[in-house]
C-alpha cells in the first residue's frame, strides 16, 4: 500500500450510501423545479393531455412573448427590483444596528426592547388597523407601504443578535483601546468579521421582499406602481377565469395562456432569486471568524 490510509470497507460502505441518499434528495428537489420549466414551454394540447414531464412537448413561448411583451410587465419588474433594493437595505441597517445594540448586556432597558420586539412575533394591529395607519400616514401609493411595515423581521433579527452575543469581545476591546467609537467598532471590525450572517439575511428579505404581494395589493391603486408579483398575480386571475369560461376549449393565444401561464408565473418570480443566490451561496459555507482572535 502506497500514499496514505486505506478507506475501511464500513466506511466505503457509508460513504457509497451517502452518495445515493444525495443524489435521490437532489432528484426530488429539483424534480418539481424541472417540471415547471418543461410546462412553461409546452404547447396546449400536451399539457391539457398530461404528457409534459420532464422535457418540454411541442415547445412554445407564446405565453412568454405575452407577458414579456407587455410594457406593463417591465414597468411593474423594475418596481419590484427598486422596492427589493430600498426595502431590503432599510431592513438591514435597521436589523443590524439593533441587534447589535440589543447584544450588548450592560444595555439599559435591554429586557425590555427584547420583549418588545418578541412581542410583535404573536401581537399586531389587525389588517384594518394597519390599513386606517399607512393612509392616515399618506403611505398609500408608496414605495413606504411595502418597506416601512415590513422593516425588521423579529426572527431575523434575534439571529444577528445570537450572532453578535458570540462576537469576540477580545477585539471590541483592543479597537475601543485604539479609539474607535461604537459605530467604529461596528463598521470596521464587526461588520467585515459578520459576512456569512449579513449574506444570509440579506437573502432572506431579499427574498421575502421580492415574493411580497399582499401589501402592495393592499395599499396600492395605481397598477403603475405595482410589483411584479402582483401583476403576475392579476394575469394568473385573468387566465384562470378565461379557462373557466371555456376558452380552453377553442384554440389561439388566449388559450395557450391560461394553460401555462402558472408554470410562467412561478419561473419568471423565482428566476431573479436563483441567479442571486450562487453570489451568497459561498457565505453559507465560510467560517465566520476565519483568522479573528478567539477567546
Amino acid at each position: 500500500m502506497q500514499g496514505g490510509i486505506r478507506d475501511s470497507r464500513s466506511y466505503t460502505v457509508f460513504r457509497a450510501i451517502n452518495a445515493a441518499l444525495i443524489v435521490v434528495i437532489c432528484f426530488v428537489t429539483l424534480y418539481p423545479f424541472l417540471n415547471v420549466v418543461a410546462q412553461a414551454f409546452s404547447s396546449e394540447a400536451y399539457i391539457r393531455s398530461g404528457q409534459v414531464n420532464l422535457i418540454p412537448q411541442g415547445f412554445n413561448v407564446t405565453t412568454f412573448s405575452y407577458v414579456m411583451g407587455d410594457p406593463l410587465f417591465w414597468r411593474n419588474y423594475g418596481n419590484t427590483v427598486v422596492y427589493t433594493v430600498v426595502a431590503t437595505a432599510i431592513a438591514m441597517v435597521l436589523t443590524t444596528t439593533f441587534a447589535y445594540a440589543l447584544s450588548k448586556r450592560h444595555l439599559k432597558g435591554r429586557a425590555f426592547f427584547i420583549g418588545v420586539a418578541v412581542f410583535t412575533m404573536f401581537f399586531n394591529g389587525g389588517l384594518i388597523p394597519n390599513y386606517i395607519l399607512i393612509n392616515t400616514l399618506g403611505f398609500k401609493n408608496t414605495i413606504w407601504a411595502i418597506v416601512i411595515p415590513n422593516a425588521i423581521s423579529v426572527f431575523n433579527l434575534l439571529v444577528m443578535k445570537a450572532f453578535f452575543e458570540n462576537f469576540p469581545t477580545d477585539l471590541e476591546e483592543a479597537a475601543a483601546i485604539d479609539g474607535l467609537t461604537t459605530y467604529g467598532i461596528l463598521w470596521k471590525i464587526v461588520l467585515p468579521l459578520s459576512k456569512a450572517v449579513i449574506a444570509t439575511m440579506v437573502l432572506f428579505y431579499a427574498v421575502s421582499f421580492w415574493n411580497s404581494w399582499f401589501a402592495a395589493f393592499l395599499y396600492m391603486d395605481d397598477a403603475q406602481l405595482y410589483p411584479v408579483t402582483v401583476y403576475l398575480r392579476n394575469l394568473l386571475a385573468a387566465a384562470t377565469g378565461t379557462e373557466a369560461l371555456g376558452a380552453g376549449s377553442g384554440s389561439g393565444d388566449s388559450a395557450q395562456v391560461a394553460s401555462n401561464v402558472k408554470a410562467v408565473t412561478m419561473l419568471l418570480t423565482v428566476l431573479p432569486i436563483i441567479c442571486l443566490y450562487p453570489f451568497i451561496q459561498k457565505y453559507f459555507v465560510s467560517g465566520v471568524m476565519l483568522g479573528s482572535v478567539k477567546q
